[in-house]
């Protein structure tokens, strides 16, 4: 049995159409029941009610519900009310158990086919790279020049504020027990060491992931959306040369600089410590450091900056490309890229310093 839906399903009409419904099945009791979508135009949650109903309505006579030609401005109602999971009725142990199992098979294969799509769009964007290696004009410099103002000089300030803040609080704490053993100077080898290497790295991915690799999902996201992508594509243009390497490339060239921007401020922030709680002059602060550091550290925490940078960009633009659904599917393509990035960020340093630790760097 087909029900087609027509107009808009909400508020002022749902008692009735339910009353409706509920003696059409009470009279046919059909074993399966489509709810045809096509030319549903408005929906609210008194409309959900009613389809909800009917899921449950055919559950009860053991029969199929089935919905389809749903279109985007319903599709997205349905989705904010998680429509899939609403309506349904626990079972026996062993239904419970084939829906353990069918909620596994389905998890493994959208796991393998993301896999599958993230190895595609890394290999679409590493052919991206090439030609435009080969023919550098290709590549959009204004685009390119936007986003580097966006992701490196539009960070400047929280970057600067967040980094000044953490090199003080690591002195101050790391001042309380160095105190007990006269060894204050070495505050300032502690911070300027574990900031150029480690946490100055991670601290401005972060940052950049959450400012720009979540502005990326969302330019991307809504782009595909209103089929923006689409018609790039009909027109002969590659979008990934056109959205995906200007940004790219913008936070490769620019996120190293900013994470030694980030060293300046920590140190500084340390050195504020030195110099009112310590009784450390500013020479002797800078000279601690100088002979603490080498080249190696600040290459080591540059080269971080430009790997991190390069797998922000690259997540951002990947799950703005996925997004579906509409303003919901943009929603959590820009959770699901910071949240992916951070990750990366964590696991990439991991890896970097195992291998450090393997070669005795």
């Amino acid at each position: 049995m087909v029900i087609r839906f027509l107009g808009r399903l909400a508020a002022d009409n749902a008692s009735s159409i339910i009353r409706e419904l509920d003696s059409l099945l009470a009279a046919e009791r059909p074993a399966m029941l489509i709810a045809d979508l096509g030319e549903l135009r408005q929906i609210d949650d008194f409309g959900v009610v009613v389809l909800v109903g009917l899921k449950k309505a055919m559950g009860t006579l053991q029969g199929r519900f089935e919905i389809q030609n749903v279109e985007a401005g319903v599709s997205e109602i349905l989705a904010m009310h998680r429509f899939v999971s609403l309506g349904q009725e626990g079972g026996a142990g062993r239904r419970r158990s084939a829906d353990i199992f069918s909620r596994l098979g389905a998890r493994t294969i959208a796991a393998l086919r993301e896999t599958g799509y993230m190895l595609q769009f890394l290999g679409d964007t590493c052919v991206s790279s090439w030609h435009v290696i080969r023919h550098p004009r290709v590549l959009r410099l204004g685009d390119t020049l936007t986003n580097m103002q966006r992701v490196g000089v539009d960070a400047l300030p929280i970057v600067g504020l967040i980094s000044f803040l953490l090199g003080l609080i690591m002195a101050f704490m790391s001042a309380v027990q160095l105190q007990q053993f006269g060894a204050n100077i070495y505050v300032a080898s502690l911070v300027s060491l574990s900031m150029t290497r480690e946490l100055g790295p991670i601290m401005t991915a972060i940052i950049v992931a959450g400012r720009s690799g979540s502005a990326f999902a969302a330019e991307i996201g809504s782009m595909k959306i209103s089929e923006e992508i689409d018609a790039l594509t009909t027109m002969g243009f590659d979008p990934h040369i056109f959205l995906v390497l200007p940004r790219l490339v913008a936070a490769v060239l620019v996120v190293p600089f900013l994470t030694l921007f980030s060293d300046l401020f920590a140190i500084a922030g340390g050195l504020l410590v030195g110099i009112t709680m310590l009784d450390l002059t500013v020479n002797n602060y800078i000279d601690q450091t100088l002979a603490t550091l080498d080249l190696f550290d600040v290459a080591l925490g540059f080269f971080k900056g430009a790997v991190f940078a390069a797998l922000i960009a690259w997540t951002g633009c990947l799950r703005g490309f996925q997004v579906e659904g509409g303003a919901v599917g943009v929603g959590r393509a820009t959770t699901s890229a910071v949240v992916s990035s951070i990750f990366l960020i964590i696991l990439s340093d991991s890896i970097v310093v195992v291998i450090l630790r393997y070669w005795e760097w």
